[in-house]
């Protein structure tokens, strides 16, 4: 019998992490608040998230305005949030703001960063045959359906000749694909950092393939278009991104630090927490919102419409605002390595 890759206490902390999850979930909604004045910017956030960095860089001092934290567990319920005015600005992935301009939400991308996709992968176990996708014809993979990782997939087959249905698709969300991996009950699982780190770090599992090449590696900040609408709040907005920028540039130069706060603040265990640094996080640059992350991000809308994930076609251009790009550089400017 395999032994499980993480403890069972790790599964939860593990499943607050990332902004590309998806499913259902509720949001940690106490009186978190940084900063003073009379403008309060509603933020929402994931465990280890902006917060997090923020506050270990030291950007969280001589703030104007109040920031109010709002944690939540995945991307979806957060742009639920912004969409119902509950949350100004919130950090997710990818595929989450494709979801919500499908169902018509209320969304506006106003910043982006571009990092590497070689978390992103779809693993196999150490004692699998598969050394090629070409090779899962036929096989079982298991996915989290509307996560990045699913479009990963998908994208992944198609570079290798195959599609979805090529293969057997398990959606299960990252505690059941988890079980479902060790046990052999499906023959792969796409899935992305701090899970990638976790099974290469322990040795039980190997990267049939990744991201890079394949995806656009591209995460967001999201507002409410009734914030951006408020001058003082939308000078709130501007002044909290820029804050971000800078602090994702420290975590680049110092991801030891910033990997032991992370590993505290979610419970990772320290090596899984510096690999998926080194692999994902500090890849990551401050990008513009500009035409070619719309014409990326619309191609990933359009995946999804084919697969009938999304019940229409989605102009991903109605739900950008550009406004706080300043001379920010390309959203095709290489990641950090």
């Amino acid at each position: 019998m395999r032994r499980l890759l993480v403890p069972a206490a790790l599964l939860l902390p593990l499943t607050l992490l990332l902004t590309s999850c998806g499913g259902d979930s509720a949001a940690d909604t106490g009186a978190r608040t940084d900063g003073s004045g009379s403008v309060i910017l509603s933020v929402g956030d994931q465990k280890g998230g902006s917060e997090a960095i923020l506050r270990a860089a030291g950007e969280l001092k001589n703030l104007d305005y109040r920031i109010k934290w709002s944690t939540f567990t995945s991307g979806p319920p957060l742009l639920e949030a912004v969409n119902a005015g509950a949350v100004d600005v919130g950090g997710v992935g990818n595929t989450p703001p494709v979801f919500a301009a499908g169902a018509g939400s209320k969304i506006s991308v106003v910043a982006a960063w571009h990092g590497t996709s070689r978390g992103d992968a779809v693993l196999v176990r150490d004692d699998s045959k598969l050394t090629s996708p070409k090779q899962l014809r036929g096989k079982s993979v298991a996915v989290a359906q509307g996560s990045s990782a699913h479009y990963q997939l998908v994208a992944s087959l198609e570079a290798a000749g195959l599609h979805l249905k090529d293969i057997e698709v398990k959606y299960l969300q990252p505690a059941d694909a988890l079980a479902a991996f060790n046990s052999g009950k499906v023959d792969a699982w796409a899935v992305w950092d701090p899970y990638t780190s976790q099974v290469l770090q322990s040795k039980q599992g190997r990267v049939l393939t990744t991201g890079d090449g394949v995806t656009n590696g591209l995460s967001f900040q999201v507002a409410s278009p009734a914030a951006l609408g408020n001058s003082k709040k939308a000078a709130a907005v501007k002044d909290y991104l820029t804050r971000l920028r800078r602090a994702q540039d420290w975590v680049h130069g110092h991801q030891a630090e910033w990997a032991k706060v992370w590993a505290k603040d979610t419970g990772l265990p320290y090596d899984v927490a510096l690999a998926s640094v080194r692999r994902t996080n500090a890849t990551r640059v401050a990008v513009a919102v500009d035409k070619p992350l719309v014409a990326s991000e619309q191609r990933i809308a359009d995946t999804f419409t084919e697969l009938n994930l999304i019940p229409k076609k989605v102009d991903f251009g109605d739900f950008v605002d550009p406004r706080f790009n300043g001379d920010l550089p390309p959203s095709t400017t290489p990641a950090k390595h």
